[in-house]
């Protein structure tokens, strides 16, 4: 297959646009949010790869049905982009939240001790325990996994609006055929598992620094919980008070 020079630049911008398209504030807030619950840096690539795979796969059907379809079916997207956007705010706010609703379950444990004459309960509080990911911190890079919440993460930031962008240049003359149009997908969906690996790897040495530090990992996961919270509701203002949603 011969590439002409328009398809070439389509296929290196579907790859620069993924690159970048990770780093939009929204993802980077969602993803740190699950990546706290580690302390292990290198654990925090997988859960930015899970990412990437979860994003890319509605943006490949989408993208699948524009190319098909072309102007007809990147309308309809349209339609529907600011409406699925609201769905990454509330997304945002329920990460933030679990963050701290995580806090309470590891610390405090209802104990039901029944006795013949005197059932009970106690409760107790209790540090995190420590594991063996948080002794070997950054230098154990253990297996790789899959993370499934971090893969819901990313179809609904597949399905938001950000990653329109994406999807117009396949109703463009640059992307001259079906074959071009598919390897540009496949390449913004390469980009943002190769840039959201990176980006939760780095995103995870405070947690694998502080992982012997209960206070202070517990303050930077804090950290991204607010971070969460407010970007969501702020996001879900914009689009429902300031854009009329």
């Amino acid at each position: 297959m011969e590439l002409g020079s328009g398809a070439l630049a389509a296929l290196v911008l579907g790859l620069l646009l993924g690159l970048k398209h990770a780093t939009d504030a929204d993802h980077v807030v969602a993803v740190s949010t699950i990546v706290s619950e580690y302390r292990n840096a290198w654990r925090g690539l997988w859960v930015g790869a899970s990412w990437g795979l979860g994003h890319t796969t509605p943006l490949f059907f989408v993208g699948i049905a524009i190319l098909l379809l072309k102007e007809p079916a990147a309308q309809l997207y349209e339609d529907y982009a600011s409406f699925l956007e609201f769905g990454v705010g509330i997304m945002l706010v329920f990460l933030g939240v679990q963050v701290f609703w995580n806090f309470r379950r590891r610390r405090i444990h209802v104990h039901e001790h029944e006795h013949e004459e005197d059932p009970h309960r106690h409760i107790h509080t209790h540090e995190l325990a420590t594991t063996p990911e948080s002794h070997h911190g950054f230098f154990h890079p253990g297996k790789p996994f899959f993370r499934l919440k971090s893969y819901v993460v990313g179809i609904v930031h597949g399905l938001a609006g950000s990653a329109a962008v994406m999807l117009v240049v396949l109703t463009t003359d640059a992307v001259s055929s079906f074959v071009v149009g598919l390897f540009y997908i496949l390449l913004f969906g390469f980009g943002t598992v190769i840039s959201m690996g990176t980006i939760t790897l780095l995103m995870g040495i405070p947690f694998s620094m502080s992982g012997r530090f209960e206070r202070v990992n517990r303050a930077i996961a804090g950290v991204a919980g607010i971070a969460s919270i407010s970007f969501g509701l702020f996001l879900m203002y914009e689009l429902a008070i300031v854009e009329g949603l």
